[in-house]
């Protein structure tokens, strides 16, 4: 790096997907000069990366969007029930320019170190172009947006092309012809599946662990419910966030174990049509109980047996694990994909990869083919923050401090690292909620904290230790009374060979938002001002 001048900012905002560019503009609503360093060449975040075929959210389009202004939901109009890739970049895009945001981010900027120094009480943070000087850092890097590639035997070897979903081309690809095969069977798999196996002459699916998966039911948004949506937005988004997920159609409060039968079939038929992922807060035991989730599971497991029509294939996709301890997947006909001739389900436990060719996976058989498509996740929740070179007092690297698992107190600081937060941070809702809403509870959140810090004379603040290890305790202690625990899955990082492994979402939006409220009513409850070592 060049010794260019020091660039000096009040706010640096690492990441410029729907958190980064929200806490833009709310810290120059406060007055203050921040700027978004953003890796990628455009605006978008995960949205960016993800666009893979069949790419689109799993939250329905009217509750996936910004609340925090009245004339942005009455305007934007969504095309479908559930937004494609596309049209949520539309989206994004839109809002940037409509406030005014995009000469407030600086693109092709990847954060490669950041290092907080105490007798300045700044953070001094680096880039591949530039050196940045700031009161406060602001990690807006997403939960899903480190991509896991795993060393299989061989791949370095393969002469074909490779692909991965979380990084897909810009290009539209084209499988026409070709003998594809996909590694791994979550969301993105399963959402571009279906479109693949169109194109491809022969597509071989890889699956390690099968995954439940919902109808979507997707179609064109049904302008009669977006009018009565929007005529009461601010509502509707209340109701939404008085449920555990906050998302619209997991709020029904109704026992399993307190229904009848026939009656709980009925529901279920009712909510595979309609809810997506609803289905999983169709009752509200179905998180809690075994007995009342084996139920929905097995429901699940039904409806896979009676699209499916091979029985062997048909019993490889049905998961034997509870329902949602896994990221629960909305899908567009995949589990009908398999009856195609040209789809083949290759089952990885019984028949793991032995060795990637210049031309083939070795499995069970040979596989020759022309395209590897890697659908193989993320390093989810701290792998953004973990790649950087962050280090906080005493030189403490935020790596080393997560070794045993990551610690945070309420997802939004760290202690040791004064002046940081995190926006949907390990230890909050995040991925067991609507991210939207979580994100604008996160970034108003920190913009009326730093708020309050400058008003209040405050040069910095940090998460105590204390603080931090009994709300880690409280997060576990909650997701124990769940059916979470018990299965490996990207919530408990048990999907990264070398990472330790701990659950991290706290489970119950209604509960952490009071929980928030109440470490604010009593000044920052568990934080740490102007600390002097």
């Amino acid at each position: 790096m060049n010794d260019q001048t020091i660039k000096e900012f009040d706010a640096i905002i690492v990441g410029a997907g729907f958190a980064g560019i929200y806490q833009l503009l709310k810290l120059r609503r406060l007055g203050l000069s921040a700027v978004i360093l953003e890796k990628a060449d455009q605006i978008g975040g995960t949205w960016h990366w993800n666009r893979y075929p069949g790419a689109r959210c799993d939250i329905p389009s009217l509750e996936y969007s910004y609340q925090f202004d009245e004339d942005l939901q009455q305007e934007w109009n969504w095309s479908e029930k559930y937004s494609a890739q596309p049209e949520i970049l539309e989206y994004i895009n839109h809002v940037a320019d409509r406030f005014e945001l995009r000469d407030g981010i600086n693109f092709e900027e990847e954060v490669s170190k950041a290092t907080f120094i105490e007798s300045e009480s700044k953070w001094y943070v680096e880039t591949s172009k530039n050196k940045y000087e700031t009161r406060f850092c602001i990690f807006a890097t997403g939960c899903l947006s480190v991509p896991n590639k795993p060393n299989f035997n061989g791949l370095e070897n393969f002469e074909g092309q490779i692909l991965q979903t979380s990084t897909w081309p810009q290009e539209e690809q084209n499988f026409s012809g070709k003998k594809v095969a996909i590694i791994g069977t979550g969301s993105s798999a399963i959402q571009s599946i279906p479109l693949i196996a169109e194109q491809a002459e022969e597509l071989y699916v890889f699956q390690r662990t099968p995954n439940y998966s919902i109808p979507s039911n997707n179609g064109p948004m049904d302008k009669e419910v977006e009018k009565q949506v929007k005529s009461r937005y601010p509502e509707f988004r209340k109701e939404n966030y008085l449920n555990g997920f906050g998302i619209a159609a997991m709020s029904d409060e109704a026992l399993i174990s307190e229904s009848d039968p026939e009656e709980v079939n009925a529901n279920f038929e009712e909510n595979w049509k309609n809810a997506g992922l609803g289905f999983f807060g169709g009752y509200a035991d179905i998180p809690l109980d075994v007995e009342a989730n084996a139920v929905a599971a097995n429901f699940v497991r039904n409806k896979i047996k009676g699209i499916v029509k091979d029985p062997h294939t048909a019993a490889l996709l049905s998961p034997d694990y509870h329902i949602g301890g896994k990221r629960l997947c909305v899908d567009t006909g995949y589990f009908e994909t398999f009856n195609k001739e040209n789809v083949h389900l290759i089952n990885l436990k019984e028949n793991p990869i032995s060795e990637i060719t210049s031309n083939s996976i070795n499995s069970d058989e040979v596989y020759e083919i022309d395209t590897l498509i890697l659908a193989t996740g993320f390093d989810a929740m701290t792998g953004a923050l973990t790649n950087i070179d962050i280090s906080g007092r005493d030189n403490i690297k935020l790596k080393d401090q997560w070794e045993e698992g990551a610690k945070s107190y309420l997802g939004l600081g760290i202690s040791n690292f004064p002046n940081l937060f995190t926006v949907t941070g390990p230890g909050s809702p995040s991925v067991l909620s609507n991210m939207m809403p979580s994100i604008e509870q996160h970034v108003n959140w920190i913009t009326d904290c730093i708020d309050w810090m400058i008003k209040n004379e405050k040069k910095v603040i940090e998460s105590s230790a204390t603080a931090e290890e009994d709300w880690m305790v409280l997060v576990n202690e909650i997701a124990d009374m769940t059916i979470f625990t018990d299965t490996k899955s990207w919530y408990n990082g048990s999907n990264i060979e070398s990472k330790a492994k701990a659950f991290l979402p706290f489970i119950g939006v209604p509960v952490y938002t009071e929980m928030l409220e109440e470490v604010v009513s009593e000044n920052y409850k568990g934080f740490i001002f102007d600390r002097v070592n």
